[in-house]
């Protein structure tokens, strides 16, 4: 399969935003540690964007029944579940030396977890049907209630107390973030908006041809349609 410019820009940011993250000074509490932060957060917007974009597909489509928009739908959930795994991931990697437990019961944490196994069972619906349009009924039914734990997941560490530090960039007052790590954060998240758009882009081609391989040819003959009856009592002249 040959590389696209998509694909090319994906690389190209994600190769920029690594080098911006390993060159810029450490942060001057967690040192290093901290370096984590541009895998993690980007991951975790990255995982709200995919999902916002699996509501719009599922949204789109009831109103116009076009399988394109539960393709969109499809495909981005799967990699809003990648990213979200990821965001869980790097989360208990940078929460172990920094909170002392690889895991604790705060609101964020659990709620993005129930998020990514919502999620994950939206694609094992997706998985349990052939027929295309049935699959995008009722994974778009799915993808719309689904969406609605979007803004409690980003809204928990406001509205509970827990341990997850609240927003420090999308805040009413300046960022509380020095200008280098804001940059190199910022180009961490662009780089994975490439990447995300590069992966649901060919996730979406994937999925067309795999509904265009269970179609049944039009053209093609029904089984046994070349059998013919045998002729009782011979051929008459």
């Amino acid at each position: 399969m040959r590389a696209r410019p998509l694909d090319l820009a994906a690389i190209g940011t994600l190769a920029t935003a690594f080098i911006a993250g390993l060159v810029v000074p450490p942060d001057a509490v967690q040192g290093d540690l901290q370096r984590i932060m541009y895998v993690h957060v980007p991951s975790a917007w990255l995982a709200y964007l995919s999902f916002t974009v699996t509501l719009v597909g599922s949204v789109v489509y009831l109103r116009v029944r076009s399988l394109r928009w539960d393709r969109l739908a499809g495909a981005s959930a799967e990699v809003g579940v990648v990213f979200t795994g990821l965001a869980l991931a790097t989360g208990m990697i940078w929460g172990k030396p920094i909170w002392g437990v690889w895991w604790t019961w705060d609101a964020r944490l659990v709620l993005t977890a129930v998020m990514f196994f919502v999620y994950l069972g939206y694609l094992a619906l997706r998985r349990s049907f052939d027929d295309p349009e049935i699959r995008a009924h009722r994974s778009s039914v799915l993808g719309v209630v689904a969406a609605l734990q979007i803004p409690i997941v980003h809204f928990s560490v406001t509205w509970w107390r827990g341990l997850h530090q609240p927003p420090t960039i999308l805040r009413p007052d300046n960022p509380q973030i020095d200008t280098p790590l804001l940059f190199a954060l910022l180009m961490a998240v662009a780089a994975f908006t490439v990447v995300f758009a590069a992966l649901v882009s060919r996730r979406v081609e994937l999925t067309a041809a795999e509904d265009a391989a269970r179609r049944p040819d039009d053209t093609d003959a029904t089984a046994g349609s070349a059998i013919s009856a045998p002729i009782v009592g011979g051929a008459t002249s």
